[in-house]
């Protein structure tokens, strides 16, 4: 399913070339061995020992961008667009590479919206998370170096996501869209913090669901029960992204 059309993505030339730089970055250090055989190793360990993560695992990924693709980042932004998705919860920042994808489309929605309805009221923003200060200060330099159509409209949570997620100020009342790209035991946690925000309709992208499905089992299960609010499908992107919709009591 991949594309090469950076066109998708409605942006200035500055900012369409700092992407290019960092997914070029990214998908580098994803091909690496070195991180081919941590993968590798990862699972494992999963399978022999029932580990999930370490320190040592922690340790390893902390100057790693583990940022989603560019095609997954150019669907996440034309569905944000088409939907007019303006409150988004990020789980899982890194160093930002998608959360500009969100604020793009966050920002852009905000202006349409303004100009259609004649009203300067509309706002949004985007609620990026992340645990290690170092990606957190290196994914806001990549936002102030985005400038003005990125940085104002992302609220980064720095800390455990389990708890920043929880703290009322600033929380949009509606979420339109939440990303979860962390470490799968999160994944359901986070989801069900963020459930009751979910307006109907509201739509859920999850990273990675076919290549690590044994990890995300019970949130797949629990996301894949009709009784709890969602639709869903795997959408067949490498690896596997799982896009659910929000629609209660259907």
């Amino acid at each position: 399913m991949a594309s090469s059309s950076p066109t998708a993505v409605v942006a200035s030339p500055k900012v369409l070339q700092l992407l290019q730089r960092l997914h070029a970055l990214s998908e580098a250090q994803e091909r690496s061995f070195s991180q081919i055989f941590f993968y590798a190793s990862r699972l494992v360990r999963f399978l022999m020992f029932g580990e999930i993560w370490s320190a040592t695992a922690d340790e390893h990924m902390k100057d790693k961008f583990v940022a989603l693709e560019a095609d997954k980042c150019r669907f996440i932004y034309l569905l944000a667009r088409s939907l007019g998705v303006r409150n988004v919860v990020e789980a899982g920042t890194s160093f930002g590479v998608s959360t500009i994808y969100l604020a793009l489309a966050v920002g852009q929605n905000v202006a349409q919206g303004k100009t259609s309805l004649r009203t300067t009221t509309i706002a949004g923003k985007v609620i990026a998370t992340e645990k290690e200060h170092l990606k957190a200060v290196r994914a806001r330099e990549h936002w102030k170096e985005a400038g003005d159509e990125v940085e104002p409209w992302i609220e980064l949570r720095e800390g455990d996501l389990l708890e920043t997620l929880k703290v009322e100020e600033g929380m949009p009342q509606e979420i339109d869209m939440l990303l979860l790209d962390i470490w799968t035991p999160l994944a359901l946690p986070t989801l069900k913090i963020i459930q009751p925000r979910l307006k109907h309709g509201a739509i859920v992208i999850t990273d990675n669901v076919g290549v690590a499905k044994i990890l995300y089992k019970e949130f797949l299960e629990y996301i894949r029960r009709p009784e709890n609010g969602f639709r869903t499908l795997t959408v067949p992107f490498p690896g596997g992204l799982e896009m659910s919709v929000y629609l209660p009591q259907e």
